[in-house]
């Protein structure tokens, strides 16, 4: 039995629409992206946008299926994953996201609106070291990461790798699951950097 792949945030603030379709295929440069299925890279995936992107996305086709606060796209990205588009009630206030949903799952929408809620609601304004490593890939030009190859050892291929300026000017390819934190820090957009530290749930 295939795992489930983990739900998680991959881009803080709200999305513009130009950053919205770059998310929607953060992984193109995968090197297996013609010989294998990316459901397990895509599947769980979540941001935010506003409601002009929201409601642009529902007029572009008939959704596959709308539910309450749901709908789904009706193309399919990989496999059973689609885009699955949410307006919730957080705080008070409508908002607006985009989530990649794996459809053989049955709950898969539902699990997602939940975690979504429960992440959104968080009574202060944080950040886990997993999303802080998501933001830091979504928001990295092309040219600047990619992923593990045959240079790298055996138990390495196929991971992400990000370039890293060093303290002498030099550039590193380092895997992205390797940063230190001063390394994050330094990706990380200033209004991100000071943010206190959440351990995953």
């Amino acid at each position: 039995m295939t795992p489930t792949p983990p739900i998680r945030k991959i881009h803080q603030g709200i999305a513009d629409r130009r950053q919205m379709f770059r998310l929607f295929d953060r992984h193109a440069q995968r090197p297996d992206r013609g010989a294998a299925d990316g459901a397990a890279l895509y599947a769980g995936e979540w941001f935010e946008i506003a409601r002009p992107e929201h409601d642009y996305m529902l007029d572009i086709l008939p959704p596959l299926w709308m539910r309450g606060e749901m709908f789904a796209m009706r193309e399919f990205l990989t496999g059973l994953v689609t885009s699955v588009f949410y307006t919730l009630r957080i705080d008070g206030r409508p908002r607006y996201f985009h989530a990649y949903c794996d459809l053989a799952q049955d709950r898969s929408p539902v699990e997602m609106r939940d975690a979504i809620v429960e992440r959104e609601s968080w009574p202060v304004r944080a950040m886990t070291r997993e999303e802080r490593l998501e933001h830091i890939w979504s928001a990295t030009h092309d040219e600047y990461r990619g992923y593990a190859g045959e240079r790298w050892l055996p138990e390495y291929r196929g991971q992400r790798t990000i370039l890293v300026y060093g303290r002498r000017g030099g550039t590193t390819l380092k895997l992205l699951a390797e940063l230190t934190d001063d390394e994050i820090a330094a990706k990380l957009p200033v209004h991100l950097r000071h943010l206190p530290d959440r351990q995953a749930a």
